[in-house]
C-alpha cells in the first residue's frame, strides 16, 4: 500500500489530504474538509491538470502585455509545451477579454484566451501652422 499527501488547491483553506492506494486503486482519502477536496484528490492521482496563466507581449497598445489563460485545464504534463507555444507570440492591440489569442496551446486542442483588455494607443497627430 502506498500513501500520497496533497495540499488541496480548490479553496484558500489548503487542506492536507492523505490518499492511500493499492496499486492504482484509491483505498481511502482523508483530511479534506469538503467534497471538492475529495474530487480534487481523485483527479490529481489519476489525471492531474492545471489552468495555465501567463502574459503575451502586445504592440500598439496602452499596455505592453496582456494576461492570458488556457480556456480550460490542460494535462499537467503538457504545461511546458503550452508555455513553449506562447513564446514568440506577439499580439496587436486592441485585445479584449475572451479573445482567442492562440487556437491550440501546446498541441492540447485548448485555446489560450485574453483575460484583460488592452486598448489601442491613440495615434499622435502633429499640427503645424
Amino acid at each position: 500500500m502506498t500513501q500520497r499527501e496533497l495540499t488541496c488547491i480548490c479553496c484558500p483553506i489548503g487542506c492536507s489530504i492523505q490518499i492511500k492506494m493499492e496499486a492504482q486503486e484509491i483505498v481511502s482519502i482523508e483530511g479534506n474538509n469538503c467534497l471538492r477536496g475529495e474530487t480534487y484528490a481523485r483527479r490529481e492521482v489519476s489525471s492531474p491538470s492545471r489552468t495555465v496563466t501567463t502574459t503575451v507581449p502586445v504592440s500598439g497598445g496602452l499596455h505592453d502585455v496582456v494576461s492570458v489563460k488556457t480556456k480550460t485545464e490542460i494535462p499537467k504534463e503538457k504545461i511546458m509545451e503550452c508555455i513553449r507555444s506562447v513564446r514568440g507570440l506577439k499580439l496587436k492591440a486592441p485585445i479584449h477579454i475572451g479573445d482567442v489569442v492562440l487556437e491550440d496551446a501546446g498541441g492540447t486542442g485548448i485555446a489560450l484566451v485574453a483575460t484583460s483588455n488592452v486598448e489601442k494607443k491613440a495615434e499622435s497627430v502633429i499640427y503645424s501652422a
